[in-house]
């Protein structure tokens, strides 16, 4: 991602689009001949960055500089480089390839999230685990089923990226303010020779189609569409992320940690979960980086102003890398993480009778009893067995204190099987299935056979 965004990604590109014109335009009949071209494309990887540098410095101007250098290093092909064409013609195309390119690669490794997170959730499909509302105990479901929830919104970001990628079109060869006027003058006034020339430089870039309406820029809404897309991972992440840290407080899952790694500098026995507290800072930063397109957009005036290029150097870069850097880290993790069976069930058991009271109490009124009186010797016995757990710190006795309870004596025997976790879980395990077989499989199919992207965190 950095390369995609570099300075030599950028003017390398400004070359590839100069020799893309310069190769249509002669192919549409203008006087461009092949030695010139060929002249082009001998010094399209040798910028010369001394010399563009020095003449930036006197004409303040970075793309008539890079007209300039090349020109220096192409004498014959000189006359014709960014002939008929606008500053925009190499910035915005440009940008348009590397905003392309950029998503492709962090769809790759949203991928490769979807992937490790679809493996975890199988895995676990019906391992029971303590459920959460707001943050207090609520109903178990199963690991697998909440890797599932995280998994249900990196599917959303994936579809949600695709049509981002399907959507973008090049900005074509449009001219000053976006009316052709200039490249319509080239071609004395051939309108069907004008299209075909914006057609054919898109083609030679990797573009299918062309924006049909600019104005000296391709409309900034599409760096704020992109950039939304790209917050969306990151909300995603930071929310998987952030369970990940409630959950490692408890020891029931863990992110990776290898056996040399320091988890304080002071305390020697901590185990902090760096990994998903940095997916959630550099989460944090996308988001709030995804605010500069929007505002940018709709601060353009009439055909365009400038005001977009210093901020768009940063925001749309930034915004890439901290994004790309987020799903690395999230692939990392996702493929190493550990669920600490004896802890998960020691928390789900600590909670498990009292959510086993309802059915206790109805399979009870099955048998004869009153609801009313069954209720509150349930209650009375919830608060004792409560009292014990918060205030002695032992065990919950509450299936203990029921069964031995002459008021539910009918149904003592049935308390273990209304105790098993399996059947609180309700339809989880399934769900996971199905949720993996229609919504997860299709996106991985698409991938299958391609290399498997690396989560390697270096520091």
């Amino acid at each position: 991602m950095s390369a995609n965004f570099s300075p030599n990604r950028k003017f390398g590109l400004w070359r590839q689009l100069w020799i893309a014109l310069a190769e249509a335009e002669r192919e549409l009949g203008l006087p461009v001949t092949q030695v010139q071209i060929k002249e082009l494309k001998k010094f399209r990887d040798k910028i010369n960055y001394k010399v563009a540098e020095a003449r930036e410095k006197e004409v303040r101007h970075d793309v008539m500089s890079h007209v300039y250098a090349y020109g220096k290093q192409c004498p014959k092909a000189k006359p014709i480089i960014h002939l008929g064409a606008t500053s925009c013609f190499v910035t915005d195309n440009s940008e348009l390839v590397q905003l392309r390119d950029g998503m492709l690669i962090l769809q790759s490794k949203l991928v490769a999230v979807i992937k490790a997170l679809a493996k975890f959730a199988k895995l676990y499909r019906s391992v029971p685990t303590l459920g959460f509302t707001h943050y207090q105990p609520a109903q178990p479901t199963t690991v697998g089923k909440r890797a599932c929830l995280w998994l249900q919104e990196f599917i959303m970001d994936f579809k949600d990226l695709q049509r981002r990628i399907d959507d973008l079109r090049f900005r074509g060869v449009k001219g000053t303010t976006g009316t052709q006027a200039s490249f319509l003058e080239l071609f004395g006034g051939d309108d069907k020779k004008v299209r075909q020339l914006d057609r054919l430089v898109a083609q030679k870039m990797g573009f299918d189609s062309t924006f049909t309406i600019t104005g000296q820029t391709y409309t900034r809404k599409v760096d704020a569409q992109i950039c939304t897309t790209l917050a969306g991972i990151a909300q995603s992440s930071e929310k998987m992320a952030t369970d990940l840290r409630l959950l490692q407080n408890m020891h029931v899952i863990e992110e990776p940690f290898e056996s040399k790694q320091i988890g304080s500098s002071a305390m020697p026995y901590k185990r902090n979960p760096m990994r998903s507290e940095r997916i959630t800072g550099l989460a944090r930063y996308a988001m709030c980086s995804s605010q500069n397109p929007m505002l940018t957009a709709a601060t353009q005036w009439l055909e365009r102003t400038l005001d977009d290029s210093s901020n768009r150097r940063l925001a749309l870069a930034e915004t890439f890398l901290a994004v790309d850097g987020i799903l690395l880290l999230c692939i990392n993790v996702t493929r190493g993480l550990v669920v600490n069976r004896a802890v998960n069930d020691q928390v789900l058991q600590r909670e498990l009778p009292f959510m086993c009271t309802e059915t206790i109490m109805m399979e009870a009124v099955k048998a004869g009893g009153d609801r009313q009186e069954l209720h509150e010797r349930i209650r009375q016995h919830s608060l004792e067995a409560a009292r014990i757990v918060k205030e002695e710190g032992g065990h919950n006795d509450l299936l203990d204190r029921l069964a031995n309870d002459p008021l539910f004596e009918a149904v003592k025997a049935q308390i273990p099987e209304i105790a098993d976790p399996q059947r609180l879980v309700g339809r989880a395990p399934k769900q996971v299935d199905e949720f993996l077989h229609s919504e997860v499989q299709p996106v991985l199919r698409k991938f299958r056979g391609k290399p498997s992207v690396q989560g390697k965190v270096t520091v």
